[in-house]
């Protein structure tokens, strides 16, 4: 791994829930501070349903990217889901997005992940940008959710 994407651990949560917080305002996601606690904890414990990378230094992080783990018959096995992924805007442009996606997902092929997804939200331009130059493509899909 890299020195830009750090796995996260049980010891990062307050820093972590502080900048998930962040992304959920800039995005106009309603979340309170014990549901986002609640949801991290147990990736920063090991699950092996997810796990957390800060990105940037260990101790000053300027972003994070969330993965969550399933299967795939069609995908051939393991794959992931990039739940979220931030960048402090004060440093979005500069091109650590694309190098984390890119450690991200050499780290994930190394772990025996055979694919791995994520949503872009429709006019966000930039963003799909950043995904294609990542290798991301789009498929003819439509995400959608079942909640409880």
């Amino acid at each position: 791994m890299t020195q830009l994407l750090h796995l996260a651990a049980p010891e990062d949560l307050d820093r972590l829930e502080r900048m998930v917080a962040a992304y959920h305002a800039f995005e106009g996601i309603e979340t309170d501070e014990a549901t986002r606690r609640d949801a991290l904890q147990p990736m920063l414990e090991g699950s092996p349903h997810g796990a957390v990378w800060m990105i940037g230094p260990k101790m000053a992080p300027v972003g994070y990217l969330a993965v969550s783990f399933g299967w795939s018959i069609e995908l051939g096995g393991l794959d992931g889901v990039v739940d979220e992924f931030w960048i402090r805007e004060a440093v979005r442009g500069r091109g650590m997005g694309g190098e984390a996606l890119l450690a991200l997902q050499k780290t994930l092929q190394d772990a025996g992940v055979k694919a791995l997804s994520l949503e872009v939200a429709h006019g966000n331009d930039a963003a799909q940008r950043l995904y294609e130059r990542a290798g991301f493509a789009a498929r003819d899909y439509q995400f959608m959710t079942w909640r409880a």
